[in-house]
């Protein structure tokens, strides 16, 4: 589902309020994505960005970012 409201979310070892996560990036929240069942976003849409957010489980539960521009200016 697709949340236009923060949604705050815990991993292992960090919890991400909206201030923390646009700290973290650099931008503005715009939206974000959970699948049913899960309670870490798969994906945070911001003013510049699309973010992808990985789960890594190894000793604990944790995630990795990836940003990618919204409109990359080609040419």
């Amino acid at each position: 589902m697709i949340l236009c409201e923060w949604k705050d979310f815990s991993t292992d070892t960090e919890t991400y309020s909206r201030k923390d996560f646009e700290g973290l990036v650099g931008d503005t929240f715009e939206a974000m994505m959970i699948e049913e069942g899960q309670a870490i976003p798969t994906t945070i849409w911001t003013t510049n960005f699309v973010c992808l957010l990985k789960q890594n489980t190894r000793m604990y539960n944790d995630i990795s970012i990836t940003k990618i521009l919204r409109n990359p200016v080609c040419g």
